[in-house]
């Protein structure tokens, strides 16, 4: 019954993320709060890369960050459920300058056991809390070790069960939005497109407990200062601020209190040598 129930999240949240992905770009690309959440995404995940790497991306959207990697000198296997998005992915690689670079499969990553090309590679990434759309994250992780090479790095950018911004939102009256993350226990009920499918929330110390042979290298926070993406034109209506904002939260991104407490965090685990 639950491998039913969760074929059909699968399907949904693919059905969702499709429709979507017709206009993906142009919601997103153009926005500074999103361009600023890649740089440090980016960043974070170049910096524990060795030269010529193998990726595995899950969730990989429109393509973005395998094209990112790919120039970067990287090999990327980009994956996705949602053939819209697979589609939009194709289209920007068959014109892209490092073609050569990237492949691609259709393939969800709760089924990562069936995945063809199985590496192993250097780092397994997931970005924008595309695991969030599951509620079996500990078997995703539990198939992440024998797709990695001895010493591979997995960094994922995951949404927490907390988020400063959000809970501040209780002053302005929107109580729902506040302690949204606290009551999502079984799920919660996201729409695009006008299809609705459930997401949930995990702490650092989930990633952690369910990736026992593995050592965190690197978390982060992040937009816990800078006001999550949802907060449209916030950076273009106060550019003094916003630049403030993303200054002071990268002196804080790794502190203990700031790293969990954002709209999403970025952790990277390493493989242990004899796994």
């Amino acid at each position: 019954m639950h491998e039913l129930l969760n074929d059909t999240v699968n399907r949904k949240a693919a059905e969702a993320f499709s429709k979507q992905s017709v206009i993906f770009d142009e919601i997103y690309n153009d926005d500074a709060i999103i361009q600023y959440e890649r740089a440090r995404v980016r960043s974070h995940a170049i910096s524990l890369l060795p030269p010529g790497a193998s990726i595995l991306e899950l969730n990989c959207g429109t393509g973005e960050d395998a094209i990112f990697f790919a120039s970067k000198a990287c090999k990327v296997h980009a994956t996705d459920i949602a053939e819209g998005m697979m589609q939009k992915t194709k289209e920007k690689i068959s014109a892209s300058l490092y073609k050569e670079n990237i492949t691609t499969e259709i393939c969800s990553y709760t089924d990562l056991y069936n995945l063809e090309n199985r590496g192993p590679f250097d780092m397994i990434f997931s970005d924008f809390g595309g695991l969030n759309c599951t509620d079996q994250l500990d078997k995703v992780l539990a198939s992440f070790s024998p797709l990695l090479k001895p010493g591979g790095i997995v960094t994922l950018v995951i949404i927490p069960k907390f988020c400063l911004w959000e809970t501040l939102l209780l002053f302005k009256g929107q109580f729902k939005t506040a302690f949204r993350r606290f009551l999502a226990r079984k799920g919660r009920t996201a729409h695009i497109e006008g299809v609705y499918f459930k997401c949930w929330y995990y702490n650092p110390k989930y990633i952690q407990k369910n990736l026992k042979n593995f050592t965190t290298v690197k978390l982060e926070g992040l937009c816990t200062l800078v006001p999550p993406s949802y907060m449209q034109g916030f950076a273009e209506k106060h550019p003094r601020l916003f630049r403030f904002l993303c200054k002071k939260e990268d002196q804080l991104k790794a502190k203990r209190f700031w790293r969990s407490i954002g709209d999403y965090y970025i952790i990277s685990l390493k493989k242990k040598l004899a796994c």
